[in-house]
């Protein structure tokens, strides 16, 4: 059986071009903050990215930002990024805004975003805050010098 030209060819470009699809990745992370807020907010804490094609990394979180917030916390949350290349995609800064209320144990949910990278986090916590806050969650690869004792 005789094929055209034509077919050979989308058949070569479909093929080449299928690598870069394949190469996409999901990761998650498991992690833990803690942290205060009075007007302004700060809170650190460490983490695991984990990813499906192997790739793993040992974090560190920092948040920072301000509004109308006062309180203290202490979270343990996993988190779900959007399909990557790359595991060093997921470093850098998320624009963050949020709203929170609680006393004692509590719950939260919350989607940030950096570019085309969208991360999804859920927790749970003890603490007390109430209010509302705008700033940044930061994932960096974790040093010697930013591990927690």
């Amino acid at each position: 059986m005789k094929y055209p030209a034509w077919s050979v060819l989308a058949i070569i470009v479909v093929c080449l071009g299928a690598p870069a699809a394949y190469g996409l990745t999901k990761c998650d992370m498991d992690f833990t903050l803690s942290g205060w807020s009075a007007f302004y907010k700060t809170s650190s804490g460490s983490g695991t990215i984990t990813c499906g094609n192997g790739q793993r990394a040992t974090v560190h979180i920092r948040t920072k930002g301000g509004g109308l917030t006062v309180g203290k916390s202490k979270v343990s949350g996993h988190g779900k990024f959007s399909e990557v290349d790359s595991i060093n995609e997921l470093l850098g800064s998320y624009a963050e805004a949020e709203a929170h209320a609680g006393a004692g144990p509590s719950a939260a949910a919350q989607v940030m975003t950096k570019g085309p990278v969208s991360l999804e986090l859920t927790g749970k916590g003890q603490g007390v805050d109430l209010g509302f806050s705008f700033g940044s969650f930061t994932i960096s690869r974790a040093t010697a010098a930013k591990k927690h004792k």
